[in-house]
Parts: structure tokens; sequence; C-alpha cells
């Protein structure tokens, strides 16, 4: 004979032992986000943007946000930690990005750093050279931000245009 009052009893337990986890989790990504208040809000696209000569776009997938260097240190601030679609856009201006379901932001080109190509960042690993990481100032802090293209082999070519404007935009500041 089965005591159904003791199963139930257990599964019940289970369930609230997993609803106190995720709430602890929840509590912890609300715990970072408010360590990062100090990060500045997000620019947005500026007026004429759209007019300007489009270097590269790309559509793909935005990973998350971390400190410069440090691949596991997620940004969560201004929902630079939500995954979603992206449609990256980079012309003369800077580097705008679209996120469907997230905030939309927008880099100036001369806060862009570096892109390059890397394996990882916090909650995504892929093969050498699956992620599309571009660095860029934000205030005094050093971000990276990881992309993946719906094609890849557009990533060299990401890299290629964004350390060509940072030369450009560094012989101008001179």
């Amino acid at each position: 004979m089965t005591d159904w009052s003791a199963r139930i009893s257990w599964v019940v337990g289970l369930l609230v032992l997993i609803a106190f986890v995720y709430w602890l989790m929840r509590q912890g990504w609300k715990w970072r986000g408010s360590l990062q208040s100090g990060l500045p809000e997000l620019a947005a696209t500026p007026e004429g943007f759209a007019d300007g000569e489009k270097l590269l776009t790309l559509t793909g997938r935005y990973h998350a946000s971390t400190t410069a260097g440090q691949w596991l240190d997620r940004i969560v601030a201004h929902g630079l930690g939500t995954r979603s679609r992206v449609e990256l856009t980079l012309t003369e201006q800077g580097l705008d990005v679209v996120r469907p379901g997230a905030a939309d932001f927008f880099v100036p080109a001369a806060a862009l750093r570096e892109a390059r190509l890397d394996k990882g960042i916090a909650g995504k690993v892929l093969p050498e050279g699956g992620l599309l990481i571009i660095t860029w100032a934000h205030g005094d802090k050093l971000i990276d931000s990881g992309f993946r293209s719906d094609h890849s082999a557009e990533h060299p070519a990401w890299v290629e245009a964004i350390d060509q404007l940072t030369r450009t935009t560094e012989g101008t500041a001179r």
C-alpha cells in the first residue's frame, strides 16, 4: 500500500525547496544590480543615426556584458545582463545595439576600445572564436559585451571594422 499523505508531503516539501532556491537566485540578481547601481544610464541612439552610412550590420544573439577582462563578472544593471536577440549597426558615429524585449543602447565611436573573437562570456561558452566581444567604455568602467552572429563568418569583419574605427577615432582625438 502507498501512504499518499507522506508522498504528497514530500512532493510539496520539494516544491517549496525549489521555489526557495529560485527566490534566492532572484535576490542575488537584484543584489548584484544594486551593487552596480553607480553605473551611468546607457546612451540612447542619437537623432539622425539612421541617416549615416552603415559600415556593418549584424543579426544574432546578445549574451551578456561583463567587466572588461573578467569574463564571469556579469553586469546586470540597466538590463545589460538580459540575453536577447540583437541587431547591431556600426557607423562612423558608433554602435547601435537594438534588443527586442530588452533595453536598447548606443555606444559612441569614441567609447569603443576594441573587438576580438573569444570563446566565452558569463553564462555562454562556445568553440574558440564563436563569440564577438566588443570592449567599450561607459563612465569610468570598461565593459565587454558578447554577441554571436547568425552567420559567424561575419565576426572577423566586425573585429577589423571596429579596430579601424577606434584607430580613426584615436587619430582625430589627438
